[in-house]
């Protein structure tokens, strides 16, 4: 599935077996099916030229249990100064923002999260605004997102001065070149 997304790239540091079980015992949920697939073909880098997807492993500043952690954290301690504030949410249904859990950022400081709904093999991926207001529809799983951030699409998911996105990744710690 992702040679049909990214045309060039070359892999980071990958997650294996371990790393993903222990990102889900940590999280409480299964990881979408996926982001599993995309954490153990491509790893820790910048997606598109734009989006750094986090990964469970032992780098910290990578680590997707460590990051979801510190932007719910963060994106709490801000809101918790502003209890007026109140999310535009794309199609009206603030309960998105309830069942987030983040799992990227994009170099713009927009944060990615999935809508974690019980029992689904996928969760809908979701994009808020840097400025903690808009948060809109991203893509029904992490490939869809990447191919909808490469054409016109990105418009409705990063703000109408989005221009396509590239269609490579940039792995953090460089392994051989994949194609």
């Amino acid at each position: 599935m992702w040679e049909t997304v990214f045309a060039h790239g070359v892999a980071g540091p990958v997650s294996g077996e371990a790393d993903l079980a222990r990102a889900e015992a940590a999280l409480g949920f299964p990881l979408p099916a996926s982001y599993r697939d995309f954490c153990r073909r491509w790893g820790a880098g910048l997606a598109a030229g734009h989006v750094r997807i986090l990964t469970p492993g032992p780098d910290p500043d990578t680590d997707l249990v460590a990051g979801a952690e510190l932007m719910a954290h963060s994106i709490g301690a801000v809101l918790a100064d502003h209890p007026e504030h109140r999310f535009e949410v794309e199609g009206d249904d603030p309960t998105v923002v309830e069942r987030a859990c983040f799992f990227g950022r994009s170099e713009a400081g927009e944060f990615l999260f999935w809508d974690v709904v019980p029992d689904r093999p996928e969760y809908e991926i979701w994009v808020m605004g840097a400025d903690l207001e808009s948060v809109r529809f991203g893509g029904a799983d992490l490939g869809d997102l990447m191919r909808r951030v490469q054409g016109p699409a990105v418009r409705g998911i990063l703000g109408m001065g989005a221009a396509p996105l590239p269609s490579t990744f940039a792995g953090d710690d460089p392994a051989p070149a994949t194609h």
